[in-house]
């Protein structure tokens, strides 16, 4: 498969394709978008937004979840911030996500069959810290709400940044926001 990618890439080079997504690297709209790497979403969750190349800083994780203070999508919000111009950011979850419901003892089989050994799981769980990390959401708005607070929340965040939070219908694209309790 990559070497088809690069194989495409070349045409697409040579044809100046790449003419049609030349941008600025800092997002015309000041808006970052944290949200899953879910495929459904790589041109619906743009289309559904209205955003184009250049547009915005989309963050995308597993989930759009922040797992600590010093997560690299924090991170990157805060270069996105910080460094370019960023003034909103929208939380955006989906529906039927698959980091809902996951966990690591739904990993913990496959990683076997794949070559991982018994001893390196439980090593580096002894403390649950594997099965916190690997641990999804079980609930979409409470997930939502959590990371619009952490984000919000987090110590070196802009105080004036706008932060707000939403599900996106995966087939449909229709945003609904998820207010504070």
């Amino acid at each position: 498969m990559i070497d088809d990618i690069l194989a495409y890439n070349r045409q697409f080079v040579s044809a100046g394709e790449y003419k049609a997504y030349v941008a600025d690297k800092y997002p015309r709209k000041k808006l970052a978008v944290l949200t899953c790497m879910d495929t459904r979403l790589t041109e619906l969750l743009p289309k559904a937004l209205g955003l184009k190349n250049g547009d915005a800083k989309i963050i995308r994780n597993a989930g759009g979840l922040i797992l600590s203070p010093f997560d690299s999508s924090v991170r990157s919000l805060l270069v996105a911030i910080y460094e370019l111009g960023v003034e909103e950011v929208m939380v955006v979850h989906h529906s039927t996500c698959g980091a809902c419901h996951m966990s690591f003892e739904e990993f913990r089989p496959h990683m076997l069959e794949r070559g991982v050994p018994a001893e390196t799981l439980e090593s580096m769980d002894r403390d649950g810290s594997l099965t916190r990390w690997l641990e999804g959401f079980h609930d979409t708005e409470a997930s939502v709400r959590q990371t619009v607070s952490l984000v919000r929340n987090h110590p070196l965040m802009a105080k004036d940044v706008v932060v707000r939070g939403f599900i996106i219908d995966s087939v449909t694209g229709e945003l609904t926001e998820v207010g504070e309790e």
